[in-house]
């Protein structure tokens, strides 16, 4: 296993929850198997909260509290923590994607979020709400960009990105914004910043027609993978079901076109959108 990260605990609330942990952890003489025992956890996923990987929850705090004569110290700093500007059942995946030193996500039906500009984040929103106020969809749209940040780094984290043919040819927002949607996608990939590959229509059955995935690595934690559903996710760190999820996604790549032919074919889709020349 890796040598643990030092933390700085002025970075974030997360890091400073998460040396605090370690601190008293070894101060106690406990292993991270031995503290996880009594929370029915791995001591994998305990390194992943001290790392800042995983978010801590109010009743694992409360038993961390107890075992460390902690004097109530994790369950303040986890409710102070709990709240987030993203839905729910995406908040802990969120959090873990910007530790990533790799993420590889296969997109089904939508441009992944880290890759979405502006205008197809807001017609995304908009879709999702057609009713809502147009602040809440300004908020959601701002927050989903401020995700792609992690992209101003030249190097890290790597992205992986295996569109389906559909999120090519839906058009979200209309040609224009579909336009320039893979327009940016483009423009990634050739200053190499990302990695993209298209699974085609023509490939047929694979094995993620369930819905969308994405994995995550770290330098300092174990792996994760993220399933997408409707308004519903699942963080998942059991080796063996991730490693499943990494044999899914290497199935996938082996179905796609190549990043030359999957370019190729993004461009010549965002100039059939630019000109009205979509077929279906």
């Amino acid at each position: 296993m890796p040598s643990p990260k030092k933390l700085d605990p002025s970075s974030s609330p997360r890091a400073l929850l998460g040396a605090e942990l370690r601190h008293r952890r070894d101060r106690a003489g406990l292993s991270q198997e031995e503290l996880g025992l009594p929370l029915f956890v791995s001591g994998s996923f305990i390194g992943q909260l001290e790392s800042g990987t995983r978010r801590m929850q109010v009743d694992q705090a409360q038993k961390i509290d107890e075992i460390l004569h902690a004097d109530g110290f994790f369950v303040r700093n986890c409710v102070a923590l709990k709240k987030s500007k993203y839905p729910d059942h995406f908040a802990e995946a969120a959090e873990a994607e910007a530790n990533a030193t790799r993420i590889k996500e296969y997109a089904p039906l939508l441009i992944p979020g880290l890759l979405q500009t502006e205008p197809y984040a807001r017609a995304v929103f908009r879709a999702y709400q057609p009713t809502a106020e147009g602040d809440v969809i300004d908020d959601l749209t701002t927050i989903r960009l401020d995700r792609a940040q992690l992209l101003s780094d030249p190097t890290t984290p790597l992205v992986w990105a295996v569109l389906d043919e559909a999120v090519l040819r839906r058009q979200v927002g209309g040609p224009t914004v579909m336009a320039e949607a893979l327009h940016h996608i483009l423009k990634l990939a050739r200053r190499h910043r990302i990695i993209v590959q298209v699974l085609p229509f023509s490939a047929g059955g694979h094995a993620a027609m369930d819905g969308g995935l994405k994995l995550m690595a770290f330098s300092d934690a174990p792996p994760l993978a993220y399933l997408d559903g409707l308004g519903s996710g699942q963080l998942l760190d059991d080796p063996a079901s991730v490693a499943g999820y990494e044999l899914t996604y290497d199935l996938l790549v082996a179905g796609a076109l190549s990043p030359e032919a999957s370019l190729a074919l993004i461009d010549s889709v965002a100039e059939d959108h630019a000109h009205g020349d979509q077929q279906f």
